[in-house]
């Protein structure tokens, strides 16, 4: 086991080892001397800044200590970005050699071919010096601007993390809506991870932020303590300020559980939320029933998992005439709950990937779901999937900021 975990930690330190080695090689210019000798000595405190957190990592990879405390270390996220900007640069690299090798395989080739038909000998001498000294400068060049994009990614990615949520409004359509729920303004929080990285004084800021927007309802699914139940009393002190008429509904998630389910679930209670687990909160309006089904995190890490028992076992617990809405930490559940003809489902889990390119549209959430964040339908059963508050181990959000939903129900 131990031999198998340097392995693995040597794989992810190759990166910079090569970048370290590749930059000390090919950066300095040999025809300035003192010159060169700095920019090695700045290359190499640069290497050993950016990378003084594989102390720690190595430990506890080598010696089975837990990874939780990782996002923990002080500027965890730029060391992060770092070390997804060695992955890239390296392939960057690759690519450009592997196109240069054909480009100067391709161009030697036809050299070769026109001089055996012109029956010409093949020049010899060295590469111009010029042209060594100017691709010496393109390399710096793009060097340093692309260690200048990293930074500015990665102090980009921070700030986007601990910033107020972005409030996102949306009207949701639903054609056998009730009559007495139409309008209705229903507030989605999810993964607010309570903890080292979002603190008392910061809850306090989204519950002022959540009030002002005057939701009827407010619904929680999941996360909203960061596995240390110390911030469990900081939690209750802030939250038990948010209100709606209709009250604040919450399910459990992952981390709540990590946390400690009980306690988790006694605070929430505490700071006066309605806790459904399995079940289903019925509430009245203008006439009309909302069924509130509520289901519990499950206990596996399964991609994607439907929860078919959970969902089940929710809807037994509903009345049928009631208007149904899924409250799920996972967005998995809703493969069960769209057959079900469950009009609308609300999860979390994935904050988006935390990293989002927009071009082409990707996030490293898609590795792990096929519902990555924002709306979905199928039929008439739509699903909604927050990029949540908070943040895991990383305190960097790049392109994926922390959101909280106002939805209006409408009928139509």
């Amino acid at each position: 086991m131990f031999f198998t975990r340097l392995i693995y930690l040597l794989l992810f330190l190759a990166p910079q080892v090569l970048i370290y080695l590749y930059l000390r090689e090919r950066l300095p210019d040999p025809t300035r001397p003192p010159q060169a000798h700095r920019v090695r000595v700045a290359l190499t405190a640069v290497f050993i800044v950016f990378n003084l957190p594989w102390l720690v990592v190595g430990q506890r990879v080598l010696f089975g200590g837990s990874m939780w405390g990782v996002g923990r270390i002080p500027f965890t996220g730029p060391w992060i970005a770092w070390q997804l900007l060695g992955w890239i640069y390296c392939a960057l690299v690759t690519v450009y050699l592997l196109i240069k090798g054909v480009v100067w395989g391709s161009g030697e080739l036809g050299a070769v071919l026109s001089r055996a038909r012109k029956g010409t000998a093949p020049r010899e001498g060295p590469l111009p010096a010029s042209r060594s000294l100017s691709r010496r400068r393109f390399l710096a060049r793009a060097t340093y601007a692309y260690a200048a994009a990293g930074t500015a990614l990665s102090t980009f990615g921070i700030w986007s993390a601990y910033r107020l949520p972005q409030v996102t409004r949306r009207s949701l359509v639903f054609p056998d809506l009730p009559s007495g729920l139409d309008g209705l303004k229903l507030l989605h929080l999810s993964d607010l991870h309570a903890g080292m990285h979002l603190g008392e004084d910061a809850m306090q800021e989204i519950v002022v932020q959540v009030n002002a927007l005057r939701p009827d309802l407010i619904v929680q699914t999941g996360d909203m303590i960061d596995i240390s139940r110390s911030y469990i009393p900081p939690y209750v002190r802030a939250f038990r300020e948010l209100s709606a008429p209709l009250g604040v509904v919450t399910v459990l998630g992952n981390h709540d559980r990590y946390t400690g389910e009980r306690e988790v679930i006694q605070g929430c209670r505490d700071a006066g939320q309605v806790f459904v687990q399995n079940g289903c909160h019925v509430i009245e309006r203008n006439g009309a029933t909302l069924g509130l089904l509520g289901i519990d995190d499950p206990h596996n890490w399964t991609a994607d998992d439907p929860q078919q028992a959970d969902v089940d076992a929710a809807l037994r617990a509903a009345p049928p005439d009631a208007f149904h809405v899924l409250l799920a930490h996972r967005p998995g559940a809703w493969d069960t709950a769209a057959p079900r003809g469950i009009p609308l489902t609300l999860a979390g889990h994935i904050h988006g990937g935390q990293f989002y390119l927009p071009l082409i549209g990707w996030s490293p959430g898609s590795l792990i779901t096929k519902y990555v964040m924002g709306h979905f339908q199928r039929g008439t059963s739509q699903l909604y999937v927050s990029r949540g508050i908070g943040v895991v181990g990383v305190p960097i959000r790049v392109f994926a900021p922390p959101e909280i939903e106002l939805f209006e129900l409408r009928r139509g």
